[in-house]
């Protein structure tokens, strides 16, 4: 069952997002999912489903307050007026309250573009995350240490991509490793944003299908 909904974290705080409870059985655990700039949209949900369908509940946050765009120029000023801070604490919420639902289980955060970034983020100011798994998003380096991840992290990442640059996505890479967090990152020849099977331009799909089944194998290893 899959439906809009809002969650209570730990602290009496809700938050809103897109519930997919896993299928098949008892969950495999639960999956905090961070939406891309346009929003929560039909694209995330059905990602939120696919991975439910794979035994895992999953909450898609609503990080907008219901704002959707397809305008790239809109997306920049919902991204521009984002709180990272705010941000932050509602993703911390979001795994504590998936933590409330089913004590013991383990939760794992994944996002997409600037979410991909917030799931980073996340990880940072969140010792408790299990696992982290990023699409083509890094956060900034004045504002997030990523050297405070205690969670595995497993990385997606365009060759061609002028906001995840290669560049950028081996610095991260030196860094994590530099820490000793087990650290994952793969590159693909594909353009920023290869996963998304709604923009034509950029879609890759041998690509996206690699990078979905390395996910789904990391989340089953390090949720149980």
């Amino acid at each position: 069952m899959a439906g809009q909904t809002k969650l209570t974290g730990k602290q009496g705080q809700e938050v809103t997002g897109y519930l997919s409870e896993a299928s098949g059985g008892p969950a495999r655990g639960a999956v905090v999912l961070v939406h891309e700039w346009w929003g929560l949209n039909d694209h995330i949900r059905g990602i939120a489903d696919r991975l439910a369908r794979e035994g895992f509940t999953v909450f898609a946050t609503d990080l907008y307050g219901g704002r959707v765009t397809k305008d790239p120029k809109e997306a920049d000023k919902l991204l521009g007026a984002l709180d990272w801070g705010r941000a932050a604490a509602e993703l911390r919420a979001a795994t504590e309250a998936l933590r409330q639902r089913a004590p013991g289980t383990k939760v794992a955060i994944m996002g997409f573009c600037m979410g991909g970034a917030l799931t980073l983020l996340a990880a940072a100011n969140d010792p408790q995350l299990d696992a982290a798994v990023p699409f083509y998003g890094i956060p900034p380096e004045s504002g997030v240490d990523v050297t405070r991840i205690r969670a595995p992290v497993l990385g997606h990442f365009a060759r061609n991509d002028d906001w995840c640059t290669p560049d950028r996505v081996d610095v991260l890479e030196k860094k994590l490793k530099g820490a000793n967090i087990p650290a994952e990152l793969h590159r693909y020849d594909a353009s920023h944003a290869f996963f998304n099977d709604t923009r034509p331009e950029v879609y890759s799909r041998d690509n996206a299908e690699k990078a979905w089944q390395r996910t789904v194998d990391f989340l089953r290893a390090k949720l149980g």
